[in-house]
């Protein structure tokens, strides 16, 4: 069967594999479409530390099952969590399962999705009437909303959301499903009016404006209840410990490539809860499924190409060349 294999960085093709057998608890699915994002980019141009080669792309996953079970039957449409838990390590025996320390992600340090079958733990499946497209959306919006459960955000919460991109926006679409007053933070526009569409209630443009009087003026001088960073620099990274609120939450999703240095005492005299944030829970899939089938994001604005299994190498090279030109790329795996 054909796959879309990452032979080298920089060397993307179309290769063929194996077949997958039948094994006790799994489920045959038929792979309809599969999203490429920043983290597959990454592993195209090299630079990605956990990838090792070659690798089967994917893991934002829409399929059919061709054999299924009593609960999930064959023909019914799901998605996939492409994460696995040992249920041995420290995380796992603390029912943290996203944070397994030996995990290893679909189309990372494991073969992906981008193949015609694919065989996985029925635990891992989702079963949703959702569309093809919506459902190749909800494993990269899981990890922004997992950010949301870890900060505890509800409704009488004003949070801040540093970056809109992909993990961003599902942030922010999380915050406002949830009913709090949403911050986006951003240095582009088209970003800031996807995020407005996914329920930000008020924008900050940070290469027009200054975003800590911004944040200053929305919060009465109080600071945002919450602050999520998604972006992974050195400034925001502290702008987030700076700006939260006395007794505020700090929410860390992207990570710095580089040491971050700190006034530390901010910790202490803020009496702040900082947080990490790593890939998502059983339940974090639930909320985003219910979160699209409410119609609670905007699905089209995100997906910025569609292309088949055979012109994905092609699309990966041109998005290497010219990063801005897409932000997610879908790709019709089945004819």
């Amino acid at each position: 069967m054909k796959a879309l294999s990452l032979v080298a960085p920089g060397d993307a093709r179309i290769t063929n594999a194996a077949e997958p057998r039948p094994q006790p608890g799994y489920l045959l699915l038929q792979v309809e479409k599969v999203g490429l994002c920043g983290t597959d980019l990454n592993s195209f141009r090299g630079r990605n530390p956990l990838i090792t080669y070659p690798r089967i792309l994917g893991h934002e996953i829409a399929a059919t099952v061709l054999d299924g079970s009593v609960a999930i039957p064959t023909g019914t449409r799901v998605t996939v969590s492409p994460y696995t838990d040992c249920g041995q390590c420290a995380s796992c025996r603390r029912g943290r399962i996203n944070a397994c320390q030996f995990n290893q992600t679909y189309g990372v340090q494991r073969d992906g999705a981008m193949t015609e079958l694919l065989s996985v733990p029925e635990a891992k499946v989702y079963p949703s009437s959702l569309t093809l497209k919506e459902l190749c959306l909800v494993e990269p919006l899981t990890v922004g909303t997992h950010a949301v459960a870890r900060g505890r955000v509800s409704a009488s919460d004003t949070v801040a959301v540093f970056g809109c991109g992909g993990v961003g926006l599902g942030a922010i679409a999380s915050c406002a499903f949830r009913g709090a007053r949403t911050i986006a933070i951003d240095l582009d526009d088209t970003k800031l009016e996807t995020a407005r569409a996914a329920g930000a209630t008020d924008l900050i443009h940070s290469g027009q404006d200054d975003f800590r009087t911004r944040l200053r003026e929305m919060t009465d001088g109080l600071g945002p209840d919450v602050v999520i960073e998604a972006i992974g620099l050195p400034e925001t990274f502290r702008a987030a410990v700076e700006e939260v609120a006395f007794s505020g939450r700090v929410v860390y999703i992207g990570y710095a490539k580089e040491p971050v240095a700190y006034e530390t005492k901010l910790f202490v005299q803020k009496e702040l809860d900082i947080l990490g944030s790593r890939n998502a829970l059983p339940e974090d899939f639930r909320e985003v499924i219910a979160m699209l089938d409410a119609g609670r994001f905007p699905v089209d604005r995100t997906v910025t190409a569609a292309v088949s299994l055979d012109e994905a190498p092609g699309a990966l090279a041109k998005w290497s060349e010219n990063p801005s030109l897409f932000t997610k790329i879908m790709v019709q795996v089945r004819d």
